[in-house]
């Protein structure tokens, strides 16, 4: 939240202060040296100086002495004040800016140290307690930021390992199982349908393994834009179930849809479609078989409210903290085939935010629940 005038004024309280003292003090001893150089000219010590001066080493005589002060000194006062003004001016604005590059040093050693990536905090001058503040706030932020781009970098790097590896085995086995068919001239009937069976499976497999690979590669090298156009959510969403039919019944999970009829919004179609299709991807890979998947769409005012439920393990909290991230897998098994690449649901948020809504998961009593509530328009 951005701060008001009043309270930037008072985190730079002490700094005004230390300025107004600094420059009242200065106005003092220069008002002071002027008054005293002004009453040195007409009379006083160094009257009597400058006489005496005038008298024993260059007339020798006190009143031709006297006569030459007074008309060099007395007559042209005025003159002479006015040049030891302006050099006492001149010296109070050397001290007083002074005073300011030692603030404007100070505050570029902090930028330096921050920019240097030191560690500990910036210390700075009391008076600069605000921008030694923000500065550190700066500090602390860049570091997690750097934090986080590091975990997500090795985390990325370990999944492209991970995935790397997982290539070989259906890969070995598709080899393994066509060499079989190629070379076994006798092989029953049955036996060819099974290789060719495992081997289709296996291949399906090797597929969303490199699918995998390009969603990393597309996610880190592209932006997501948006092509907004009118879109009938309900057959979008009926379409999106009737297309997942071989895909549920592969766990025996029937998918009930509760949506009005012809409900329009205003969205890009492709992306929310992906989306959609990561969600109730999500729900088929993570549900107890014979069970019920519940999508619901609820409009409410200006927004659209739809919720993806099923019956699965509950999430821990910590794990439901991170569901959003980037690279982050919900089932690190390497073996498992519900582990993909950590991306669907970090670019789900990202499509979602963009539409200007929100995405949020709940997870207890092994229910999990996804909720995206969108604009209408």
């Amino acid at each position: 939240m951005n701060k008001n005038k009043q309270e930037i004024g008072d985190d730079y309280r002490q700094l005004q202060i230390k300025i107004f003292a600094r420059t009242a003090v200065l106005m003092f001893v220069a008002i002071v040296i002027v008054w005293c150089i002004y009453n040195s000219l007409i009379h006083g010590r160094f009257a009597d100086a400058v006489v005496r001066l005038l008298e024993n080493y260059v007339y020798g005589d006190y009143d031709t002495a006297l006569q030459i002060y007074q008309l060099v000194f007395r007559n042209n006062k005025i003159f002479l004040l006015m040049i030891a003004v302006l050099l006492i001016f001149w010296i109070v604005l050397w001290i007083y800016l002074a005073g300011f590059t030692e603030y404007f040093i100070e505050i570029n050693r902090g930028i330096d140290a921050l920019i240097e990536e030191n560690t500990g905090d910036i210390v700075l001058p009391s008076e600069l307690a605000a921008t030694e503040k923000k500065i550190n706030s700066i500090k602390h932020t860049l570091e997690q930021r750097k934090m986080a781009a590091e975990i997500a970098e090795q985390r990325k790097n370990d999944l492209v390992v991970y995935l790397a590896h997982d290539l070989k085995t259906p890969l070995t086995s598709v080899i393994g199982y066509l060499t079989l068919l190629r070379d076994e001239n006798q092989i029953s009937e049955e036996l060819r349908e099974k290789y060719l069976s495992i081997s289709l499976d296996k291949a399906e497999r090797l597929e969303d393994l490199i699918n995998e690979f390009f969603e990393i590669t597309r996610f880190n090298l592209s932006n997501i834009t948006l092509e907004y156009s009118q879109v009938n959510l309900t057959r979008l969403l009926e379409q999106l179930t009737y297309e997942f039919k071989p895909i549920l019944s592969e766990k025996n999970l029937e998918c009930a849809l509760q949506i009005a009829p012809n409900v329009m919004i205003r969205c890009d179609v492709d992306k929310m479609q992906r989306v959609f299709d990561n969600l109730l991807r999500n729900a088929v890979n993570y549900s107890f078989d014979n069970t019920k998947i519940r999508i619901t769409a609820v409009q409410e005012d200006h927004n659209i409210r739809i919720t993806f439920t099923n019956n699965g393990n509950t999430i821990p909290e910590e794990k439901l903290n991170r569901i959003f991230e980037q690279f982050y897998r919900l089932d690190t098994a390497r073996s498992s085939r519900n582990g993909g690449a950590g991306l669907g649901l970090a670019i789900a948020k990202e499509i979602i935010t963009l539409h200007g809504g929100a995405i949020t998961a709940r997870s207890e009593k092994e229910i999990i629940e996804f909720e995206v509530v969108v604009p209408l328009s």
